[in-house]
């Protein structure tokens, strides 16, 4: 059960944080705001060194140049210290750790931020909680899994590239697993006709 009853929704602004992240091996600063005029995909997970959660993250990894063409940056987030980060990162892969990641790892030892995106358990971890904001700060997306199955990286782009595509063309939008190229609805009675009647 989470924690905060002060629910965030999709078309609100995303609550702004600052806090110490890892990156590249080095501690910095990391503040949300400074992110403006890109997207972002906060990845919210429950703990270091545990077992769906180095799946999850170094999958995202994985796909950052993907990610990053798409003028969209990456923070992963969890309530542990900066110091569990950095000794998670330095372990390999085929040992459970991360290795060296295209994003930074946030630290949120204070549970406010899991707090504020309402992730935050009663038992004090973080359930796997994806966001995206856009490059105006407002939240395009969001979606919650329990602790025990992690997301999909394919699916997340996929609804990237959507909300990217309807936010440049505002008469459009997007129907069912709809994917780069594939035709798009024009959002009114007339026109939407014209999709329709080509399915």
């Amino acid at each position: 059960m989470v924690t905060n009853n002060n629910y965030i929704r999709v078309g609100q602004p995303a609550p702004n944080f600052s806090a110490i992240a890892v990156y590249d091996q080095e501690f910095k600063n990391i503040t949300l705001s400074d992110y403006l005029g890109k997207y972002v995909i906060l990845l919210f997970y429950p703990l270091d060194f545990t077992f769906v959660c180095p799946t999850e993250i170094t999958a995202f990894s994985d796909a950052y140049q993907d990610i990053q063409s798409l003028n969209t940056e990456i923070l992963g987030i969890s309530v542990d210290s900066e110091y569990s980060h950095l000794a998670w990162l330095q372990m390999e892969r085929d040992v459970g750790g991360l290795g060296n990641l295209n994003y930074p790892l946030v630290s949120d030892l204070t549970k406010n931020i899991s707090s504020s995106y309402n992730v935050l358990t009663d038992e004090g971890k973080a359930l796997r909680g994806l966001f995206i904001i856009d490059k105006q700060g407002i939240i395009q997306y969001s979606l919650v899994n329990n602790l025990d199955f992690g997301r999909s990286v394919t699916e997340t782009l996929r609804i990237l590239k959507a909300i990217q595509y309807v936010q440049s063309h505002p008469d459009e939008v997007c129907p069912a697993d709809w994917q780069p190229g594939q035709a798009t609805i024009v959002s009114n009675p007339t026109d939407s006709k014209d999709y329709f009647q080509s399915i």
